[in-house]
């Protein structure tokens, strides 16, 4: 047996401490073992921590922005090599066999398996995944800052592709934070008009420097009303609820509304002007396999990196408490230094 050496919490909101468990020596034909340098920090693990959604299993390795290279692999992997770069995310595997998968949209299979959910996540210094699920990074792109591409990077990256934004649209991004700034800077390279809204004036000025041409502050309502019909596509990275009649006037026809970010309570609004104007409101998860490689693609060709902060994996609960209160700029990032 493989053992492996982690921080697990031992009950929901538990402090994480030093936990170690084993993997199989004998890996399946088509898993690969991961040895960890770093680990991205979202506030998904910290709803797996508190078990806001009901599904955390104790005890709990969180972890799923994952950076490392390749220690092992199963007879059936021929497309890495041992001592690879390679990230792993949401997903560590997935049926293969469905529609979803057979037509490209793995992160849409509803036998998916998450990373940190039945199983144990990369605050760990080695992890196991199925090959789908584990992609090369570019030599162009800092092994220590990559890893929150995996999750938060790929989650607005991923509607960017899914819902033809064009480089002529007019977009805005809700909430500049840890999703927020990784959307702005893919949607001014992609060579959109972009629009910051936030509720931080202090944030305004770094908002512009990560791409966007103009900042609204979504606390007023005369300057939310201003935007009626300009814009094509608008973002929503923040998991509180907002003026959604609001943004949904600001649409142009056949405008879209899209939520990345996970708003617990209904999304209530007005049917009328968006029947007549033809809008949509919709959502998605983090990407596909494929989405993945085009980001990190596209982020090496445009240096596209989040704007990070970093702990000793030993550190984490210093660094999930920095998260908690809300000072993280913007993503945290943990650097292996168990076992």
């Amino acid at each position: 047996m493989a053992t492996v050496h982690a921080m697990a919490a031992g009950d929901a909101g538990a402090e994480l401490k030093p936990f170690e468990y084993d993997l199989p020596e004998r890996l399946a034909p088509t898993d690969v073992d991961i040895a960890v340098t770093h680990c991205g920090i979202c506030h998904s693990d910290l709803s797996m921590l508190n078990n806001d959604w009901g599904m955390a299993q104790f005890p709990l390795v969180p972890g799923h922005e994952i950076v490392g290279t390749v220690t092992a692999k199963g007879e059936m992997v021929i497309h890495l090599e041992i001592g690879q770069r390679v990230g792993l995310g949401v997903f560590t595997g997935c049926c293969m066999t469905c529609r979803q998968c057979v037509g490209g949209d793995h992160n849409l299979c509803a036998n998916a398996e998450i990373t940190m959910v039945g199983r144990h996540g990369g605050f760990a210094d080695r992890v196991r995944a199925s090959q789908q699920w584990v992609i090369p990074i570019p030599d162009a792109l800092d092994q220590s800052r990559v890893g929150p591409m995996f999750c938060g990077g790929l989650t607005v990256f991923n509607p960017i592709t899914q819902f033809g934004v064009k480089p002529t649209d007019r977009v805005g991004v809700i909430g500049i934070g840890g999703l927020g700034h990784l959307a702005l800077q893919f949607l001014s390279k992609w060579g959109c008009e972009v629009t910051a809204f936030t509720s931080s004036e202090s944030k305004m000025a770094e908002a512009k420097r990560m791409g966007a041409h103009r900042c609204v502050d979504s606390r007023s309502d005369k300057a939310l009303a201003d935007e009626a019909g300009r814009h094509d596509f608008i973002m929503s990275t923040v998991n509180v609820p907002l003026n959604w009649d609001a943004y949904c006037n600001a649409l142009s026809s056949r405008g879209r509304l899209h939520v990345v970010g996970v708003a617990m309570d209904p999304i209530p609004f007005n049917s009328k002007p968006m029947i007549f104007g033809q809008k949509s409101i919709s959502g998605s998860p983090v990407g596909s396999p494929g989405t993945t490689t085009d980001m990190l693609e596209f982020c090496a060709r445009h240096d596209i990196l989040p704007v990070t902060e970093h702990y000793k994996m030993s550190q984490v609960n210093d660094a999930m408490q920095h998260l908690r209160d809300g000072k993280a700029r913007y993503r945290i990032v943990l650097e292996n230094d168990l076992g």
